[in-house]
């Protein structure tokens, strides 16, 4: 019942973990990490990403630009394009030692897999941080520059794009899947030692009764008394 309990937290783990890593992937190249309404012309949104400046009109659609250089970006840009790409990068390489490490998968060293299960889990915790970093790091940014009290009041401010939420909940789900993996690999650990002691222990012998000797030792008759007549 144990092994099933450790099996199904795993699964969940995983499960939580691939649909992080997979939405940090997409918040990577989203190109809505920063929004701009104009308040001049309500049908025109500006939006930025690590690698896409777009605008949205109601005309003629979407339009995207690539960034002409990298080091045009502001730093908490430049920074975020190192950082997120470092996240997808460990969260593909935290799903290949987890999957390594499932308990449907049978092996001979049950200790090489629980190292594998342990150390695909601290890896998409690495990847969660990863993620969680340059996307708060945007916002706080952007959150300085919309109270900015120097930009006149008439200037149109940045705001959240859908990226950033995106990426806050890509971060949590590697965090909890994470931790969850983790825990089950510890779980696992915890309980074959006792499953193997009551495997091994020996049952409880009823007492044996002695074989019958081969050569029984003739009783003793006793004596007959002398009649007197």
């Amino acid at each position: 019942m144990a092994w099933h309990h450790s099996t199904l937290i795993q699964l969940g783990g995983i499960i939580l973990s691939l649909f992080g890593w997979v939405s940090s992937c997409v918040t990577t190249f989203l190109p809505s990490w920063k929004d701009l309404n104009l308040e001049l012309n309500e049908f025109e949104v500006w939006s930025i990403g690590l690698w896409h400046a777009c605008v949205t009109q109601e005309e003629n659609g979407v339009e995207c630009k690539a960034h002409g250089s990298l080091l045009a970006l502001p730093v908490e840009f430049r920074a975020s394009t190192v950082l997120m790409l470092a996240s997808n990068g460990l969260g593909l390489l935290a799903f290949v030692l987890a999957a390594l490490g499932l308990n449907c998968l049978k092996t001979r060293d049950e200790k090489l897999k629980r190292r594998l299960g342990v150390t695909g889990g601290a890896l998409f915790c690495m990847s969660g941080v990863t993620t969680l970093v340059p996307i708060s790091w945007v916002a706080y940014r952007t959150v300085q520059e919309f109270w900015d009290e120097t930009v006149p009041e008439i200037v149109s401010r940045w705001e959240f794009g859908d990226a950033l939420f995106l990426g806050w909940f890509a971060g949590v789900f590697l965090l909890i899947g994470g931790a969850l993996l983790i825990c089950s690999a510890c779980l696992l650990e915890r309980l074959k030692p006792s499953t193997q002691f009551a495997s091994t222990a020996c049952p409880m012998q009823e007492p044996q009764i002695p074989a019958k000797s081969q050569n029984p030792r003739p009783r003793s008759t006793p004596k007959n008394a002398d009649l007197v007549i």
